[in-house]
């Protein structure tokens, strides 16, 4: 069996950015999660607001954050601040920049996967399953200890203002995004990325069982 290379690691941090941008891109347009959480979280109860109106302006937030979406963000019946719509256009240049990023690494996967099939090597699986475990743990360890600080301290390396400290008078979208809702997306990644890292857990292992094989036909051994 060969050993892993530093190189493998790299190669783990390629499917590390995949699994994540997956996850985001999943957490974000997987609208039913969020419509569950309206009865779940009693939402409309919580911010006073029906919901036929919590659902057209997340719709439109939602929509707003797709990167074939042009123009401004527009909620249908809920006002909204100058520094509140500045906030929601950063947080859609950062979900386009996982489409983007998700774009590359799914390129760079896919040549280095049939590169290594050529040379037939798959040391990389194991060490990228790892790898891919690595940060999600982190960011769950640190949710589970203290998601209120978790959720602020992301914010404050994403992010060099303070707009994403609304105000409910001047920006009552955010009583409808209860902090609970988004915890629940936080969950979907780290869900995406740990599936990610088994899928590759299971190709190694099952590389690692045909390279001791037996073709007991012709007595041979396959490595």
């Amino acid at each position: 069996m060969k050993r892993f290379k530093f190189t493998d690691i790299l190669i783990g941090l390629v499917f590390t950015l995949l699994f994540i941008s997956i996850g985001v891109i999943a957490a974000v347009n997987f609208r039913f999660i969020y419509y569950m959480d309206i009865s779940n979280l009693n939402i409309e109860a919580s911010s006073g607001i029906s919901r036929d109106v919590i659902l057209e302006n997340y719709d439109a937030l939602i929509d707003y954050n797709s990167p074939f979406y042009k123009g401004d963000l527009k909620f249908p019946t809920l006002p909204a601040s100058p520094s509140g719509l500045k906030h929601f256009s950063e947080v859609k240049n950062i979900f386009v920049s996982f489409y983007y990023i998700g774009i590359v690494t799914l390129i760079a996967a896919l040549i280095i996967i049939v590169y290594k099939r050529k040379k037939k090597d798959f040391s990389y699986l194991m060490v990228s399953s790892i790898t891919v475990l690595v940060i999600p743990a982190i960011v769950a360890i640190g949710c589970a200890i203290n998601f209120d600080q978790a959720f602020i301290i992301f914010h404050k390396i994403f992010f060099r203002n303070n707009y994403w400290l609304f105000d409910p008078a001047t920006d009552p979208i955010i009583t409808i995004l209860p902090d609970t809702f988004f915890l629940h997306a936080l969950i979907v990644i780290i869900a995406f990325v740990v599936l990610g890292s088994l899928i590759l857990f299971l190709f190694s292992r099952r590389k690692r069982r045909g390279r001791f094989s037996y073709d007991f036909t012709n007595n041979n051994r396959y490595y």
